[in-house]
C-alpha cells in the first residue's frame, strides 16, 4: 500500500493512461478524484474500477482549458476527499496533421490551453493546496516522447508537451524548499484512444509499430507503473526529470542517416 489513504487528482481519467493511473494508484490505497471532459460513461467505469478496489472516487467533469472549471475541480476534491497530496495531469489533446501554414487558430489555441494552460491550472491551485497543508507532494504530468521530438503537422501538439517540460523544470526550483516533486512521464506510442486507428486495425497497428526498436506499442498498465513509483515515497529524491518509457523509439531517430 505505498499511497495508502493519499488523495489523487487524475485529469483525463477516463480513459487510457488516465484511467490505468487511477486503478494503479487505487490498488496501492489511493482515493482518486477522476476528470473528464466528454466521455462520462467512461469516467464512471474507472470510477467503478476504483470503488473496486476498496477506495474512494469522485467524478468531477472538468475542462482543463478553463480556469474556473479546474478551480471547482479542486474544491470538490477538498469537499469530498480531502487534500490532495498527489497531481497527475493526463489530459490532453493530440496534433490535427496540419502544417503551420494551414493551422487553423482555434487548433493551436486548443493544444495550448489544453496541453499547457491545464497543467499550469492544476499545478498552481495543487501548490497553494499543498503548502496551506504543510508542503510535501507530488506532481505528475503525462508529456510525451514529442516534447524533444518534433513531429511534422504537430506544432501545437509538440510546442505543448516541449513547454510542459520546461514548466516542470521551473516548478522543480521553486518548490524544493516545500517537498514536492515534479517530473514528467514522456510516453511514446500508447494503445488508448489517441492511437483509436491502431486498435481498430492490426494492419495499421503493425505498420505503426516498425520504427520502434520493441515493435510494439505500450500498453496503458505500462505507463501506470511507472506513474505509481514517481507517486510513491520510492522516487522521493526524484524531481525534475523526464522518464521516457517509449521501447527505445527516442533512440532510433538517427538510424539510415
Amino acid at each position: 500500500m505505498k499511497l495508502a489513504d493519499k488523495i489523487a487528482v487524475i485529469t483525463g481519467s477516463e480513459s487510457g493512461i488516465g484511467q490505468a493511473v487511477a486503478v494503479a494508484f487505487a490498488k496501492e490505497g489511493a482515493d482518486v478524484a477522476v476528470t473528464y471532459w466528454h466521455d462520462q460513461a467512461g469516467a464512471e467505469t474507472t470510477k467503478r474500477l476504483v470503488e473496486e478496489e476498496g477506495r474512494r472516487a469522485i467524478i468531477v467533469q472538468t475542462d482543463v482549458r478553463e480556469a474556473a472549471q479546474v478551480a471547482k475541480l479542486f474544491e470538490e476534491t477538498e469537499r469530498q476527499l480531502g487534500t490532495p497530496f498527489i497531481l497527475v495531469n493526463d489530459a490532453g489533446v493530440d496534433a490535427t496533421g496540419d502544417e503551420v501554414a494551414d493551422m487553423k487558430l482555434e487548433d493551436w489555441d486548443d493544444r495550448i490551453k489544453t496541453n499547457l494552460y491545464g497543467p499550469f491550472y492544476c499545478c498552481q491551485l495543487f501548490i497553494r493546496a499543498r503548502r496551506q497543508a504543510g508542503g510535501e507532494g507530488k506532481i505528475i504530468s503525462i508529456t510525451s516522447v514529442h516534447e524533444d521530438i518534433p513531429r511534422a503537422g504537430a506544432a501545437g501538439y509538440c510546442a505543448s508537451k516541449g513547454a510542459l517540460r520546461n514548466l516542470t523544470r521551473t516548478l522543480t526550483l521553486e518548490l524544493a524548499p516545500d517537498r514536492i516533486n515534479v517530473n514528467n512521464i514522456a510516453p511514446g506510442m500508447v494503445l488508448t484512444p489517441m492511437n483509436q486507428p491502431a486498435l481498430d486495425d492490426p494492419k495499421v497497428l503493425e505498420e505503426q509499430v516498425q520504427s520502434i526498436p520493441w515493435k510494439r506499442a505500450a500498453e496503458p498498465w505500462e505507463i501506470a507503473k511507472l506513474a505509481l513509483y514517481l507517486a510513491s515515497e520510492d522516487a522521493a529524491y526524484a524531481s525534475g526529470q523526464t522518464f521516457t518509457l517509449d521501447g527505445g523509439l527516442s533512440m532510433n531517430q538517427g538510424q539510415g542517416a
